[in-house]
């Protein structure tokens, strides 16, 4: 079988989100599977980092990252990721690929992949990667919505499958748009192999010395609007004023200075924060250090992120919305009880599993969650068990990626 993977952004572009991640690790799954993949995409975000317009391999899969049209970056950052050399690239090669999957909506070589698709009869799956969720179409609609009617209604119904990550994504986006094609449901590949050797819970303590002693409630995201930090802080302030041996961990990437909302929001409850993720932070004290509960760690990767994971006691996603989860599927992986909202596209697997809790985008929802799972240790520790058993039934790379191919074969058989 030959797949193109056409995206606009890919590895090692990391600063465009999880997308990027769970696009390699799939296709990577998928070259050892005997695949044959081949990704065009865009140089963007790495200019002076990778060849452009020449075939490369990156872990055993083959990219090539075509230069885009600078003097469309008015359009915004990424210039729409217009590239004449993708275009001709996919006029002279289509035909020598089975399939073609479409990684995005809102960008150039989507649209570009799918007509050219369709204009040579190459069957196509879109993966949205929770672009078509309701709160996301919301989001600039001003923007959204021409494009969507002049283009990407079109490329959705123009495929043979529309690919979702969750059965959540699926109920809330194919029937909202009326799509009539093929809804395939089937998870990320996630690679889990760093999770491996979990470290000691104290490893995180050393690092921080202020969670000693403390219950730690660990929130690991990008610091942005869409992942409800304005439900978690009020939630957090009801907790600490009843108890007195919690701390708040938030570890991820500050996007477009948001964290100064997020700070401004601890300061109106009254919290003291400690910023050690920014080179001009610094601690906010009360009457002494004792009174800072909260810490930013800013973003941490590798060993330092499982850490951030195995000394936490807790771990809360209360997003308005996200089509996956996988920093949830992440901190079960550790053996942590996660509590998330019901507009993380995992809900439905996480209450199925009874690895958390599943609350509304409340705060009181989530304080009375945060407090039952710290006054019922027990409970605590079953639900993390549960999490690492459901990472292993649901979440195996093996399982995911038979089941991405099946959905492949079953295309290519219409």
């Amino acid at each position: 079988m030959r797949v193109l993977c056409v995206t606009p952004s890919y590895w090692p572009a990391f600063q465009y989100g999880g997308p990027v991640f769970l696009n390699h690790y799939l296709n990577m799954a998928l070259v050892k599977r005997g695949v044959e993949v081949t990704v065009y995409t865009t140089s963007v975000g790495l200019e002076n980092k990778v060849q452009e317009d020449h075939e490369t391999y990156v872990d055993g899969v083959k990219v090539i990252y075509f230069s885009i049209a600078k003097r469309l970056e008015f359009l915004g950052a990424t210039g729409w990721q217009f590239s004449w050399r993708m275009t001709r690239a996919l006029k002279e090669n289509l035909h020598g690929f089975d399939l073609v999957n479409i990684n995005a909506i809102w960008n150039y070589p989507s649209a570009a992949a799918a007509f050219l698709s369709k204009a040579r009869c190459v069957p196509y799956i879109v993966t949205t990667h929770g672009a078509l969720y309701p709160y996301t179409l919301s989001n600039k609609r001003w923007k959204k919505l021409p494009y969507y009617h002049l283009v990407a209604r079109r490329v959705l119904e123009g495929a043979a499958a529309i690919h979702y990550t969750g059965e959540d994504e699926a109920e809330k986006c194919h029937s909202f748009l009326g799509l009539k094609n093929k809804a395939a449901v089937v998870p990320y590949v996630i690679d889990l192999s760093e999770f491996d050797d979990i470290p000691e819970r104290d490893t995180l303590r050393d690092r921080y010395p202020i969670l000693k002693g403390r219950k730690t409630i660990l929130f690991l995201s990008r610091v942005n609007r869409k992942k409800g930090l304005d439900i978690l802080i009020k939630a957090f302030a009801i907790v600490e004023k009843q108890r007195d041996d919690v701390h708040l961990l938030i570890v991820g990437n500050d996007e477009s200075g948001y964290a100064e909302q997020v700070k401004k929001w601890i300061r109106d409850c009254g919290m003291f924060y400690d910023d050690q993720g920014t080179e001009d932070g610094g601690p906010e004290f009360g009457e002494n250090g004792n009174n800072v509960k909260i810490t930013f760690a800013g973003m941490l990767t590798g060993e330092e992120k499982v850490q951030a994971y195995a000394g936490s006691d807790i771990f809360v996603l209360p997003s308005y919305s996200e089509n996956f989860g996988l920093v949830v599927v992440e901190a079960m992986a550790c053996g942590i009880p996660v509590i998330i909202s019901n507009e993380v596209g995992i809900h439905k697997e996480i209450a199925e599993s009874k690895a958390g809790v599943v609350i509304k985008t409340d705060p009181k929802q989530l304080a009375e969650a945060i407090m039952a799972l710290l006054e019922n240790p027990e409970m605590s520790k079953e639900m993390g068990r549960n999490g690492l058993q459901a990472v292993k039934e649901r979440f195996a790379p093996d399982k995911v990626t038979d089941s991405m191919i099946e959905t492949y074969q079953s295309i290519l058989k219409c």
